[in-house]
């Protein structure tokens, strides 16, 4: 298989691209729409062909590339089935895997930063999105985010898998790339150790974050699959810009 990780630096989101060396099928899993030809330019020198764009959720920091993916290279768009976006070809969802060449993906369902988030297990590696970050999990506060459905997500499922399992999170902002289960099960300060619910929930609740940029046009434009609003303002146009020469991580 072959295997990259993409940086996109205005919202710290990594894009990773899965590619299958028999077929020439590749997947890319959360690109971001102003990273999108850095995307298709590393495709293009691996040789391989967009079968599908796969989101974990739908974002709030950054617009996804999976509609503009779909229009310039015809690639199919895979979205958790929960959100019902009508723009998606393909409705994920628990025990039914996406198989593109030799790549599978098994999705877990892990709500508690969005309640329609997926994980991806391919292999021994698993992207986790925002449900589980390296030393740290997605924020609870909106987009029907829970605590508690987060909790259990994390302790019930993920950190079920084997502790070599590889983590590579949906965003980091500390440049670290990743982790692995039993790292994030020994020292991740909100959810590893012997953490319980009731305190996960107090630090949760704590945590007193700003409002998010973006949201207010992220998420409507995700649910679209990748539309960026019209009234985007001048001090955002950043997020809707195609990049150039971004780095590739």
């Amino acid at each position: 298989m072959i295997f990259r990780q993409l940086f996109e630096p205005l919202s710290s989101t990594y894009t990773y691209l899965l590619g299958c060396e028999e077929t020439g099928q590749a997947i890319l899993i959360d690109p971001v729409i102003v990273t999108m030809e850095r995307d298709l330019d590393v495709l293009h020198a691996l040789g391989l062909t967009l079968a599908f764009s796969v989101d974990t959720h739908v974002h709030a920091d950054h617009i996804t590339a999976a509609l503009e993916l779909k229009k310039k290279v015809g690639s199919r768009i895979a979205a958790p089935a929960f959100d019902r976006l009508p723009c998606a070809d393909v409705g994920i969802k628990e025990g039914a895997p996406l198989q593109v060449g030799g790549i599978q993906l098994q999705p877990l369902h892990t709500p508690g930063h969005t309640d329609g988030h997926f994980a991806y297990v391919m292999g021994e590696r698993i992207f986790t999105g925002d449900a589980l970050l390296i030393d740290g999990c997605g924020r609870t506060d909106f987009q029907n985010g829970n605590a508690e459905a987060l909790y259990h997500s994390v302790r019930q499922k993920l950190f079920s898998l084997p502790d070599d399992y590889l983590v590579y999170p949906a965003h980091d902002y500390q440049d670290r790339r990743v982790s692995s289960i039993a790292q994030e099960k020994k020292r991740n300060p909100r959810l590893g150790h012997d953490r319980t619910l009731e305190e996960f929930k107090t630090i949760m609740a704590n945590l007193n974050l700003p409002y998010p940029n973006f949201i207010d046009y992220a998420v409507p434009g995700n649910r679209q699959c990748g539309v960026c609003p019209p009234d985007v303002p001048e001090r955002l146009e950043d997020y809707c810009r195609q990049m150039t020469n971004s780095p590739q991580g």
